[in-house]
């Protein structure tokens, strides 16, 4: 029971934090084309919001162990929150900055929410390490659900709503703003070590050059991901001019998104006992 409750108080602070970042998925590119710029304005915006998240992402370890992880997770809505705020400005300055703040809230928000957890699960609580997967194999399953009704959700407010397709993060800052005042009233602070930022990023270069399969398993990575973002600015312009609501189409990529993470579960721990390669 008191595992059960320590989770609960988990999800609670997380999963508004990831409902607020899949709203602002769906309809981006549709907003920003709505401002009147031209798409190779568009892709130096999204641009902008990428490189943050890579620079910041080299030393988000070290600034949340010597911040606080708690501090870390209300700054990361904060952050995410003012983005939003933006969206409403119609200067290429202001949304620029808009995608900047983006790339730090979220660079925070898939760092420091999963190392308050497990510092506290095993530091705090003592509970037993093998406990872990369980947790995040609910925030899975949530996050899976959350982004499906994101894209309905987003669909819904920008039509149903007068300010069209910044309505969705207009709707993600109340979430965001629940999930900081929850983590900062709930959450015990917890710090990791205080190491020098120069120090860990040897260790790291150090690991990938010493192991080729590190090396390889993070080049094939970045190419992995290098397709999910290219993707993710080319979908909108492709299917805008059929007529195909953009928020339905979000939720349909994401269920199958879902639906492959879960047969790839099923396949690695069913009766195939598939492998990795």
């Amino acid at each position: 029971p008191a595992f059960r409750r320590f989770q609960r108080e988990f999800l609670l602070g997380y999963l508004p934090a990831l409902a607020a970042d899949w709203l602002q998925g769906p309809l981006l590119f549709q907003l920003l084309q709505s401002r009147g710029f031209l798409r190779s304005q568009i892709a130096a915006l999204y641009s902008c919001g990428f490189a943050s998240n890579v620079a910041f992402g080299l030393v988000s370890g070290v600034f949340v162990d010597r911040l606080g992880r708690k501090k870390s997770c209300v700054l990361s809505s904060g952050l995410c929150s003012a983005s939003c705020l933006l969206q409403l400005s119609r200067d290429f300055l202001a949304l620029a900055a808009s995608r900047v703040l983006a790339g730090l809230g979220t660079s925070l928000l898939f760092s420091a929410f999963e190392s308050w957890y497990v510092h506290e699960h095993l530091e705090h609580h003592d509970f037993p390490a093998e406990w872990i997967p369980d947790t995040f194999s609910r925030v899975a399953l949530w996050n899976s659900g959350l982004a499906v009704a994101a894209g309905l959700v987003a669909e819904l407010v920008a039509e149903g709503l007068v300010l069209g397709p910044v309505a969705p993060f207009l709707v993600a800052v109340p979430f965001l703003v629940l999930s900081g005042i929850f983590a900062g009233k709930n959450w015990d602070e917890n710090y990791g070590k205080n190491r020098p930022c120069g120090k860990v990023c040897g260790v790291g270069l150090r690991g990938l050059v010493s192991d080729p399969r590190a090396l390889l398993l993070g080049l094939v990575q970045a190419l992995v991901e290098s397709i999910l973002l290219i993707f993710a600015f080319l979908w909108t312009p492709v299917l805008e001019p059929h007529g195909i609501p953009l928020g339905i189409a979000f939720s349909g990529f994401t269920a199958a998104s879902a639906a492959g993470s879960a047969l790839f579960r099923r396949g690695v721990s069913g009766r195939l006992r598939l492998q990795p390669l």
